[in-house]
C-alpha cells in the first residue's frame, strides 16, 4: 500500500487549520466572556469620581445622625423573600416619614438583581417583598431619602440567603 508523501502545501494547510480553530476558540470564548461579566461595579467610572466627594459628605452626615437601622430578610421556600427594616433615631424614637428602598444585587451577575419596595409598615418599621429570590450570596442595599429626595442613609450589607 503506498503512501502520500508529506508536502510543504499539506504542512502550510495543517498549520493554518491549528490556528484558524485556536483563535475562533479563543475569539468566541472572549466574546462570551465580556457579554457575561464586564468586569465593571459602576457604569461611568469617572461620573463615580466625580461624585466621590458628595459620597464622603453623605457619609458623615448620616453617621452625625447616629441612627439605629436593622434590616431583616427573609427567604421563604416559595422563592419570596421578606425584608423588613426598622429605623430608630439617636434617642430610640421611630423614624417615620422616609421613603426606603432596598436592592438586591448579585456580586456575580448585575443582570440578576432585583428592585425592593419598602412601604412604612408602622412607626419606624418598613416592608416590602421581593419575588422570585435564588438562593445564595447577595449584596443587600437600603436607601432612605427624605421628603425632599435628598438620600439620609445608605447601607450596603452581604447576605446568604437559603
Amino acid at each position: 500500500m503506498a503512501t502520500k508523501p508529506l508536502t510543504g502545501t499539506k504542512v502550510f494547510l495543517m498549520l493554518v487549520a491549528f490556528f484558524g480553530v485556536v483563535i475562533g476558540v479563543n475569539v468566541t470564548m472572549m466574546k462570551l466572556a465580556i457579554a457575561t461579566l464586564p468586569g465593571t461595579d459602576v457604569d461611568s467610572p469617572y461620573a463615580a469620581g466625580l461624585a466621590y466627594d458628595r459620597e464622603i459628605s453623605a457619609a458623615q452626615d448620616q453617621a452625625a445622625r447616629k441612627w439605629t437601622v436593622s434590616a431583616h430578610i427573609e427567604r421563604r421556600a416559595d422563592g419570596n423573600a421578606v425584608l423588613q427594616v426598622e429605623a430608630r433615631d439617636a434617642a430610640g424614637q421611630p423614624v417615620t416619614g422616609l421613603k426606603f428602598g432596598g436592592r438586591l444585587e448579585r456580586p456575580t451577575d448585575k443582570r440578576a438583581d432585583l428592585e425592593v419596595e419598602l412601604a412604612e409598615a408602622g412607626s419606624g418599621i418598613y416592608r416590602g417583598n421581593a419575588a422570585s429570590v435564588a438562593p445564595g450570596q447577595w449584596e443587600l442595599i437600603i436607601e432612605g431619602d427624605a421628603k425632599g429626595g435628598e438620600r439620609v442613609f445608605l447601607s450596603r450589607n452581604r447576605v446568604i440567603l437559603n
